[in-house]
């Protein structure tokens, strides 16, 4: 009967001062963590008293200027400019930077021996020199060729852009230069919860932004930087990563805290896209020519070099009174907990914790002779 009727009991909170200076001191010690977590961690450090934005809108446009002279494989001296070593040409934010090269220049249609480093074109006989569909620079004749001054003793016959490609890769860059290009990165973005706008080169002319370079105090809105600073800070040699190429991340970072104003400037971290020596960037490309009789003819480029790929990425805050509320009211919680830890150590660990449940928890029956006398 008494179980049952427990279901109908009504319990409510008996306040019971106890003057134990270990308990007291302990209390207060919890409650002082706590108001320290939610005020330096919460508060201060994380701002979660903000509403937040992390999606950010964003555009790049990147220029590379500089000019190298270069020597090509014929003995010609040529000065390229971007245009020449920047692919694409229109900057993107994803953009590549030559800083090595084989060229095969006068290249024209027609019948000749393949290249030595050719894989499979080797031959003894005719028979030897099978269709090939994956390797070489040309399409196999059935021809093998005696060839008596060279070091080989017979090379299969081609049917392609002849001469073909023969020169290895040099091991100095070719454009050694190139570590002291300038990279200029214009980037706009937008905060489309917050309608906030900004530019990385904010109240910056034309004329500023060709002989200013970055400074995060002194030109925090001058995005100009030297290729090889921007190697260095990723913790590699340019000289030495122009020989084979490689990956370059730009980071571009916005923590924009509008509390303090709708003027946000980025930070600029960079890294290697993959640190191995095998992770090499190289691809081949040509240019076709037409000479006075109207005969086609190319250059045919093998190039290394580094890629850079420029990444925007960032979150805006902004106070609110809802974000607020909530991790005042968890702070507040959590600072309860502290009271029911104490209650457990003073009830059941502390020496005199029957009389402490004595004094604390008290049953009053509807019968009880005691409370009809107060009554």
């Amino acid at each position: 009967m008494d179980k049952v009727g427990s279901l109908f009991a009504y319990k409510t909170a008996k306040y019971v001062v106890a003057k134990n200076k270990t308990i007291g001191i302990l209390y207060r010690l919890f409650q002082l963590i706590v108001l320290g977590y939610l005020i330096g961690w919460v508060f201060l450090k994380n701002k979660k008293y903000q509403i937040t934005d992390e999606i950010i809108q964003s555009s790049v446009k990147t220029k590379v200027k500089g000019y190298a002279t270069i020597t090509t494989s014929d003995g010609k001296e040529e000065v390229w400019g971007p245009e020449d070593y920047v692919i694409p040409q229109q900057g993107d934010n994803v953009f590549f930077v030559t800083t090595n090269l084989v060229d095969t220049p006068n290249q024209t249609l027609g019948y000749c021996p393949e290249s030595p480093s050719a894989i499979g074109f080797n031959c003894t006989e005719d028979a030897d020199c099978k269709q090939s569909k994956f390797f070489g620079n040309g399409k196999k004749t059935g021809i093998c060729l005696n060839i008596t001054n060279s070091n080989f003793t017979g090379i299969c016959e081609i049917y392609g852009w002849c001469p073909p490609k023969t020169k290895d890769r040099p091991k100095t860059p070719v454009l050694s230069e190139a570590e002291n290009f300038i990279l200029q990165i214009r980037n706009n973005i937008r905060f489309p919860k917050f309608n906030f706008t900004g530019s990385n080169f904010k109240g910056k002319s034309i004329k500023q932004l060709n002989t200013c370079f970055y400074d995060e105090i002194k030109e925090p809105h001058c995005p100009v930087f030297r290729l090889g600073d921007i190697v260095q800070k990723a913790g590699y040699s340019f000289q030495e990563m122009a020989v084979y190429g490689g990956s370059i991340g730009i980071m571009v970072e916005w923590q924009c805290d509008l509390d303090k104003g709708w003027d946000c400037n980025p930070q600029y971290s960079f890294a290697r896209l993959g640190n191995s020596p095998t992770h090499e960037f190289k691809f081949r490309y040509v240019r076709y020519f037409t000479d006075a009789n109207g005969g086609k003819y190319r250059t045919h480029y093998s190039v290394s070099g580094i890629h850079f790929d420029v990444m925007v990425f960032g979150m805006a805050g902004m106070f609110g009174i809802i974000p607020t509320i909530v991790n005042l009211g968890s702070g507040f919680a959590f600072m309860g907990a502290g009271a029911y830890i104490c209650d457990i150590i003073l009830l059941y660990m502390m020496k005199k914790r029957t009389l402490y449940r004595v004094l604390k928890f008290e049953t009053v029956k509807k019968n009880d002779k005691n409370i009809e006398k107060i009554v």
